[in-house]
């Protein structure tokens, strides 16, 4: 039997232990060579977590709101269509490992150009295949996410190990996806995928970078936005000297409550230029307006979350991804509800009552997932026109 496909586990910090077999980056490699050292610690440990979509393992691996987990895919058959050079969400593959029940070696698809092994291959990514992903779901909704590790050394050995690891809420994420430089979207998406768009751009949009999917700057794009990603770090300062028509702030991994930085920062651009927020976006802006988050027990990710808008009653259909949520309970005076998840209640948008301000908790551009929430973005553009100046700032506020 190949190295590749050769006995490996998923140790879970509860004691349990999932069999299967190892494909991609083989795990006993690293463990000889010294994953911390070589790799990193996040290589093959992180927070385990499950999504449910049918389709779109591609735009999973690269979303960099997986940051530091460990994906369980409920879908049981997983890369039969291979890996293609078009559904990436960012540069690189960023979760820590990669869990199915089977995985495809042999795709059928006109556009593919590795095998879903070879890819996780050639990123250094251990996947876990043949194991059992409806017990592991089971057991993460019955006690919620918990950390774990693919290995293939023995379990009890590896268990012990897993104690000495640093969690996944103790961990500032965003620093480790978020872009070193700032970037024109345009010649990004010229490079890489060749894409070309209409000239000129109505407005001058800047993408916070806390984990961003390349299908927010091409979904702006197309509104006819320049689009400008900078990093989480970027001063509001630097940001509104650039002169922007608005601010998103993208969705990205990690509990915000380790984000007091970017929420100061958020506080200072409140009111001064509409704001979108994104997932966890969402959270850093309700918290910069005074209000709290907590971590749900096994969060939401899928492609198939309803999504009812309080104003109209209308469902939508959602991608989502998160692991935390905003209290409704916390919210300060001026932040209204505007979504709520039908499956659990939990707040999934806020609008500001006097600020151009609003937010989603969910993915409103999809990858993987249905386009029912795309309008979103046609709503911040509609924000963008009518904007004419904002005078009412607080005090704290205040540059």
């Amino acid at each position: 039997m190949p190295e590749q496909f050769s006995k490996a586990y998923l140790v879970l910090e509860d004691g349990s232990v999932h069999p299967g077999e190892a494909f991609g980056a083989s795990p006993a490699s690293f463990e000889q060579n010294g994953t911390d050292q070589a790799f990193g610690p996040t290589f093959g440990h992180g927070e385990v977590v499950f999504n449910t979509s049918m389709t779109g393992y591609q735009e999973v691996l690269t979303d960099p709101s997986y940051a530091g987990q460990l994906v369980t895919l409920t879908y049981p058959m997983v890369g039969n269509y291979g890996i293609n050079k078009n559904d990436f969400e960012s540069k690189r593959i960023q979760l820590s490992g990669l869990i199915v029940r089977e995985h495809c070696d042999l795709p059928s698809h006109g556009s593919s150009v590795h095998t879903l092994h070879q890819f996780l291959s050639s990123q250094g990514i251990p996947g876990l295949s043949g194991v059992d992903t409806r017990a592991i779901t089971r057991r993460l909704r019955s006690q919620g996410v918990m950390m774990g590790l693919i290995t293939q050394e023995d379990p009890e050995i590896a268990l012990k190990k897993l104690a000495e690891r640093v969690r996944y809420d103790d961990t500032d994420f965003v620093r480790t996806v978020t872009t070193e430089n700032i970037y024109d979207w345009d010649d990004i998406s010229r490079e890489t995928f060749g894409e070309t768009y209409p000239e000129p751009a109505k407005h001058k949009v800047l993408v916070t970078d806390c984990g961003l999917k390349y299908s927010i700057l091409r979904l702006l794009r197309q509104r006819g936005c320049q689009v400008i990603a900078v990093p989480a770090t970027t001063p509001a300062e630097e940001m509104l000297a650039m002169n922007p028509s608005g601010i998103l702030f993208s969705p990205g991994p990690g509990d915000p409550q380790l984000l007091d930085y970017l929420v100061s920062n958020v506080a200072k651009l409140l009111g001064r230029v509409p704001v979108m927020g994104i997932c966890l976006g969402h959270q850093i802006a309700a918290r910069a307006l005074g209000a709290t988050t907590y971590k749900l027990k096994f969060g939401h990710r899928g492609a198939n979350h309803p999504v009812q808008d309080v104003a109209s009653n209308r469902v939508y259909i959602t991608a989502q991804n998160h692991g935390y949520a905003v209290d409704p309970d916390s919210l300060p005076a001026g932040l209204e509800i505007s979504h709520l998840n039908l499956n659990d209640g939990t707040i999934e948008g806020l609008n500001h009552t006097e600020m151009p301000l609003f937010t989603i908790q969910y993915h409103s551009e999809a990858s993987p997932g249905p386009k029912d929430n795309e309008y979103l973005f046609d709503r911040f553009v509609q924000m963008l026109d009518g904007f004419t100046g904002y005078t009412k700032v607080p005090e704290r506020w205040r540059l």
